[in-house]
């Protein structure tokens, strides 16, 4: 059962072209062999009723032969017909004997040469009625096909003729056909098999047209799939095109009430900061820090389904590599005093699967903890970090620094959901819970660990896109 479902699983991997090109494939083959088949034995029947039909010839010339010499019915009959009767182990022969007694010969061609044919299974009572063929070995071995016939002058002895001929001929005719027919039959297959593939590769044009237009939207590149297409593929482009301006139309109502909510709770929270700030009561002080806290959260979890909203939106890419430029001169204009070191390595292929602006936030947040805590030096790389048997790609985003770090413990309280750095060590500044929030929305994940250059190491995961770079000229 397990195979089974193995085997079922790995057909379902095959793609449509090669399951195209294999069912073909194999109804061509077997077509072709079973008409070699019928082929070889159409011309193997023709050529056997060819040596009957000339074993028939000679068996007639000898019964005239007979018939016009009666005085000397055997001698006359000689080298009749064929030049081989007279050679020695010719292959060609023939016999007249006796029919009431089949072992007496009267008379045989000289080329059987004192041997005799072995014609023991011959039924004579079969020959009085209809001409009889059979096959037997002849002198040397060789295999022989005959013709008997029994025949009677007037009122004088019943004759019983046998005529003989080799069948290495027809053998040999056929070997040479068959291997005629299988090299241009295995020459027709093979441009049969490449004449499917010209047209499932033809006929599939198409899809692979609708698949690059697919991968368009999902880089950014194109808002739309391109309708001109073959009519049996328009209602699919059709709903394809309904559903991106469905999915964008359903993100925009989303924003604009995630916005809406925004507005609508930052007045009374604003409201209830500002008359609780200059109160020093225990309630007041409590009810204020409560709100602080009601406002980070409502923040936090806001700003999270903006983002995932916008990471639902088809066709939103931006590529990584400029971004990660610009965040890294932006924080060496705001870090100018520690005029900190940027290491950057970043593959210019990486497309971040969402907006830029939010690209900004994750690298804005990343950037800004390490040159807090760095001596002088901040390390970002991006590079492509891939599996190729579940074909799914992601960009691994990795920021160092050189400061201090955080021990192993720090590092796993630091990404527990709803803690922050700066609330479990004092003056850390970052919650990293945070982006591993972001990581999540996004269908990735963060890591933290320990720099090679001595400080906190952040790792994160996020699926990707490839884009095209064009060379400098």
């Amino acid at each position: 059962m397990k195979m089974m479902r193995k085997l079922m699983a790995s057909t379902h991997r095959i793609s449509l072209a090669l399951r195209l090109i294999l069912v073909a494939s194999i109804w061509v083959t077997l077509a072709l062999i079973v008409a070699g088949f019928f082929l070889v034995k159409l011309f193997q029947d023709a050529g056997q009723k060819a040596l009957d039909d000339r074993l028939d010839v000679h068996m007639t010339e000898i019964l005239s032969a007979i018939a016009r010499n009666p005085g000397k019915p055997f001698f006359a009959v000689v080298g009749r017909g064929e030049p081989r009767f007279s050679v020695p182990q010719s292959g060609w022969y023939w016999t007249v004997r006796l029919a009431e007694d089949p072992d007496i010969v009267l008379f045989d061609s000289p080329s059987l040469f004192s041997d005799q044919l072995n014609i023991s299974s011959l039924d004579v009572n079969n020959t009085l009625s209809e001409d009889f063929h059979l096959s037997f070995k002849g002198p040397a071995g060789a295999q022989l096909r005959a013709l008997a016939r029994t025949v009677r002058f007037e009122r004088r002895t019943s004759y019983l003729i046998v005529v003989a001929g080799s069948t290495q001929e027809l053998g040999e005719s056929i070997s040479a056909f068959t291997n005629q027919a299988t090299i241009m039959l295995v020459i027709l297959g093979l441009g049969l098999i490449l004449a499917i593939f010209i047209q499932v590769h033809f006929g599939l044009r198409p899809i692979r047209t609708l698949q690059r237009s697919l991968l368009d939207i999902r880089k950014g590149q194109a808002e739309t799939i391109n309708d001109q297409m073959p009519r049996e593929l328009q209602p699919l482009v059709h709903e394809l095109n309904a559903l991106v301006k469905s999915n964008r139309q359903i993100v925009e109502r989303a924003r604009a009430h995630v916005g809406n909510l925004a507005h609508a709770l930052k007045t009374p929270l604003a409201v209830i900061m500002n008359e609780t700030r200059s109160q020093s009561d225990d309630v007041t002080v409590k009810v204020h820090e409560q709100t602080l806290l009601m406002n980070e959260q409502i923040k936090r979890y806001l700003e999270k389904a903006r983002m995932a909203a916008q990471r639902r939106v088809v066709g939103v890419a931006c590529p990584v590599e400029p971004v990660c430029k610009s965040m890294a001169q932006t924080m060496k204009k705001i870090y100018r005093d520690k005029q900190i070191v940027f290491e950057l390595n970043c593959n210019q292929q990486i497309a971040f699967r969402g907006e830029r602006q939010d690209l900004q936030e994750i690298l804005g947040n990343l950037l800004d903890n390490a040159c807090k805590w760095c001596v002088e030096k901040v390390a970002v790389s991006a590079q492509i970090h891939g599996n190729t048997e579940e074909e799914t790609f992601f960009w691994q985003l990795i920021v160092e620094d050189d400061g201090p770090g955080l021990s192993t413990e720090l590092q796993q309280q630091a990404l527990k959901r709803g803690k922050r750095l700066d609330e479990n060590v004092p003056g850390s500044g970052l919650g990293l819970s945070i982006l591993a929030d972001l990581a999540e929305v996004y269908g990735g994940s963060i890591q933290l660990d320990t720099s090679r250059l001595g400080g906190l190491k952040v790792l994160m995961f996020l699926p990707m896109t490839v884009v095209q770079v064009t060379p400098n000229p």
